[in-house]
């Protein structure tokens, strides 16, 4: 049986965000490896046609695109129609799709209207002899599982951070965009999106696109050689790397339960910032670990990170023991402080 496989996006303004585009990349090297795979961009929301430009290149049979300002702003409802009127008007045997919040809340039910299969926090998908195999992680990202189905229509859901965003060159849609029309009931319209508001701290030091994580552990918030807290200057220090460096924020679950207790120690720490087995496991090419041992519950959301450096003042800590490709033995307060200086004279 040939594949159509479709991938879903949604466009924002006229574009097409990082995660949507790596999403792309696996779409399109899937189509590549599957004999007379067909490959179709659905494209959703208020600009969906302008931004099919934007992918002209990827090398899609069809284009379709659900358009209006009813699809703008994030909605189950409409959400779902749309992303049901592409699968049903392009005849997808397989959808891929980015695992955005927009689209993980949605897509497990739009496969159940396909009447399909879906398969969510992916982290690789590929074809081999005309069988499409997907692989994703279990047990708190300790055994990665790879999994197939004969059932169609099968609905993919792709990780943000598992491959390099698609690139190709813009311009004129290689072919014409092909309007989807959804009708949208009027129950549909009860939730309105009437604005965005960011969490009250923490929110501004995620970045998940950023070069590098940079991990704060209970040891800030320890007596440092002196017998005294320094927990002012730890704040200035981590901030100011955050800032200079661009740099994305974790935090390990000790001094994260700190925080959530109401302890003055790190304020801007919240459980957003949580790495570990109970946290986030992000992807970045880089991660610094600053004053936190290296237990396996805390490195385990390191598993993706491609170089892992640590700071500890414990040379037989667990960062030690084959968890850190670089382990510096020293003070995380004098580093920093240095590392800060460093990047200051370079603006």
């Amino acid at each position: 049986m040939s594949e159509t496989i479709v991938f879903l996006a949604h466009a924002v303004d006229g574009a097409i965000a990082r995660a949507d585009l790596e999403a792309l990349a696996a779409a399109t090297a899937l189509a590549q490896q599957i004999p007379g795979a067909t490959l179709v961009a659905g494209l959703a929301g208020d600009g969906a046609a302008f931004a099919a430009s934007a992918i002209a290149g990827s090398g899609a049979a069809r284009v379709l695109a659900v358009e209006g300002p009813e699809f703008a702003g994030p909605r189950y409802a409409t959400d779902a129609l749309a992303a049901e009127a592409l699968a049903r008007a392009a005849g997808a045997t397989i959808v891929v799709a980015a695992g955005t919040s927009r689209w993980m809340r949605v897509l497990p039910g739009v496969a159940h209207r396909l009447g399909g299969r879906v398969e969510t926090h992916l982290t690789g998908v590929r074809a081999e002899g005309g069988q499409v195999f997907v692989s994703r992680w279990y047990y708190r990202q300790r055994m990665e599982a790879v999994l197939t189905r004969a059932h169609r229509p099968w609905v993919l859901v792709v990780d943000p951070g598992c491959a390099e965003p698609w690139k190709g060159a813009a311009g004129a849609a290689a072919v014409a965009v092909e309007p989807v029309a959804v009708a949208v009931p009027d129950g549909a319209r009860r939730t309105q999106v009437e604005g965005v508001r960011a969490a009250s701290s923490g929110a501004q030091t995620i970045r998940p696109d950023a070069a590098v994580l940079f991990v704060a552990g209970a040891g800030w918030t320890k007596k440092q050689a002196d017998g005294k807290v320094h927990a002012e200057d730890a704040q200035k220090l981590i901030l100011g790397f955050i800032d200079a460096a661009g740099a994305s924020l974790g935090g390990s679950k000790s001094v994260v339960d700190q925080s959530g207790e109401g302890q003055a120690v790190l304020p801007f720490m919240t459980h957003l910032n949580q790495v570990g087995q109970t946290g986030a496991t992000p992807r970045h090419p880089k991660g610094l670990a600053t004053c936190c041992h290296g237990e396996e519950p805390h490195t385990v959301g390191w598993r993706f990170i491609n170089e892992r450096r640590a700071v500890n003042l414990d040379p037989g800590c667990g960062w030690s023991r084959g968890k850190a490709d670089v382990l510096y033995v020293a003070d995380a307060f004098a580093v920093m402080a240095r590392v800060n200086e460093l990047l200051e004279a370079r603006k």
